[in-house]
């Protein structure tokens, strides 16, 4: 046996490789196994990436919405947190580098309108399915 091969794949499922290679970064994006066959069930919204993981719709958020992801100064929070934000009438202006035009406006108000019907519910953690 070759030193390293089954850390490598050699002999592995293809499967077991597919995820080994998440770690790379290979697979990430629209079309891949992990995506197309996984999704975040949110909970609390805690522990669900809100612009990163598939848990609204069929595709992250960044994708849906590139160009105020793009604008975003939280690239990394979750669900629970920006959905806070969203909410306070001040907070609003602290998610974007810049004021947002009236098209970007326009994205934000279509995100929103798809959160409107997101229940956290504060006792159940978020999970894979």
């Amino acid at each position: 046996m070759r030193r390293g091969s089954v850390e490598r794949g050699g002999f592995c499922s293809a499967w077991w490789r597919s995820i080994c290679r998440l770690c790379e970064g290979v697979g990430e994006g629209i079309g891949n196994w992990f995506d197309n066959n996984t999704r975040r069930v949110v909970g609390d919204g805690r522990r669900t990436f809100f612009w990163h993981d598939i848990w609204v719709g069929e595709v992250p958020l960044k994708f849906k919405f590139p160009c105020i992801f793009d604008l975003s100064v939280h690239k990394e929070c979750s669900v629970e947190i920006i959905r806070r934000m969203l909410g306070a009438v001040d907070g609003r202006e602290r998610l974007w580098r810049r004021r947002l035009l009236a098209w970007e406006e326009e994205s934000v108000r279509e995100c929103s309108m798809l959160l409107l019907n997101i229940v956290l519910q504060d006792i159940v953690e978020d999970t894979w399915r």
